[in-house]
């Protein structure tokens, strides 16, 4: 059924869930995983002005951080896989729309899955600040399946 699924995380704990119900699924049907994190880029306007002239200092900063996160947060994921006897390739994106990131992802990685937390955000919020998770599931043709 399915070969290879896509494993969206950002690190949180929602997201932990997320990375066990795929391993779980993966390993139950004798699939491999992608794990992805996508890093938001370098946003100049978050630098303050007072350090505007240490520009290039932030951005070196900023990619270094990304990276330690990232690694982090990979290394536990391929870790657990590991554990759990499934195959696991790891994927750091940068990008300003994460679902399309995950989205590109899964297709270029042959994806037939891909598992992802939602904050279940509802209401205001939900209407204003719109969902990565609500993003992917109506922009792929992929099957989805959301932990909460």
């Amino acid at each position: 059924m399915y070969r290879n699924i896509l494993i969206a995380t950002d690190g949180s704990v929602l997201a932990g869930k997320a990375v066990a119900h795929g391993l779980g699924l993966a390993k139950s049907v004798g699939a491999k995983v992608t794990a992805v994190i996508v890093e938001a880029p370098f946003n100049v306007f978050d630098v303050p002005e007072s350090r505007s002239r240490q520009m290039s200092e932030a951005f070196a900063q900023h990619g270094e951080a990304m990276k330690r996160h990232a690694g982090k947060v990979l290394g536990d994921v391929a870790e657990a896989a590991r554990k759990a006897g499934v195959p696991c390739d790891t994927v750091q994106v940068e990008h300003e729309h994460p679902y399309e990131a995950i989205i590109q992802a899964a297709n270029d990685k042959g994806c037939d899955a891909i598992i992802m937390a939602s904050h279940g955000r509802s209401g205001i919020s939900a209407v204003l600040l719109g969902s990565v998770t609500n993003k992917v599931l109506t922009h792929t043709a992929i099957p989805v399946v959301v932990v909460h």
